[in-house]
């Protein structure tokens, strides 16, 4: 879990009325749906790490997998509420993986995707795609970690991309898809416009070298 991260969290029993005060109640705003819902009724990690469970209070959560919190969570209202008996069943899902994506690509800006696993390629399918100027071979990833930020590289055209740490999105991640070199550069867009423009300028210095010897 990082800070910000929404997660939401649902606790069952065999009798659900004795676990209602641990769940959330969709009084807040009884007309959200989707995504506003889910912020209404999630759990938001603060800057401390921590989400506040009703009834349990701040639970710690940073840098533990959603696995981990359930495990958690289970394991404190086994001690401090039920008993064995009670079948109490504990769900932990993130609130969708939201990442933010620039550069050369289709549709840049913030997105989420409610899935508990989204790789890079799904998400820049889910942005337009790469442009025809967009570089592949360096796609930057910039992820949140609890001491900071990092920056992480990875080269989609090769096959091995998908063994990756960085091949599935995290929640908060921004990646920025650079340029092709010969854009950067403003001599065209693809490898024809590049040899075209290369050739142009060629051919405008050659005829102005001829043009100064006849004088």
């Amino acid at each position: 879990m990082q800070v910000n991260d929404l997660l939401s969290i649902r606790v069952k029993a065999i009798d659900q009325e004795t676990v209602g005060i641990f769940n959330p109640i969709n009084d807040a705003n009884p007309n959200a749906t989707g995504e506003e819902r889910l912020y209404y009724d999630g759990f938001v990690v603060d800057r401390h790490g921590k989400i506040r469970v009703p009834n349990l209070g701040d639970v710690q959560v940073l840098g533990l997998t959603v696995e981990e919190v359930r495990e958690k969570i289970e394991e404190r209202l086994l001690k401090d509420f039920f008993k064995a008996e009670a079948n109490i069943f504990v769900t932990v899902k993130l609130a969708g993986i939201r990442y933010t994506i620039n550069g050369e690509i289709g549709s840049p800006g913030s997105n989420i995707i409610y899935r508990d696993e989204v790789s890079i390629m799904e998400a820049i399918a889910n942005s337009g795609d790469i442009t025809v100027t967009g570089d592949r071979e360096n796609v930057v990833i910039i992820r949140q970690y609890p001491l900071g930020q990092k920056v992480h590289h990875i080269d989609l055209t090769r096959i091995d991309a998908m063994n990756s740490p960085y091949y599935y999105v995290q929640p908060n991640d921004l990646i920025l898809i650079n340029p092709l070199p010969q854009k950067s550069l403003g001599t065209g867009t693809t490898g024809l416009q590049t040899f075209t423009t290369i050739l142009s300028v060629i051919t405008a210095f050659s005829t102005i070298i001829l043009l100064a010897t006849r004088l």
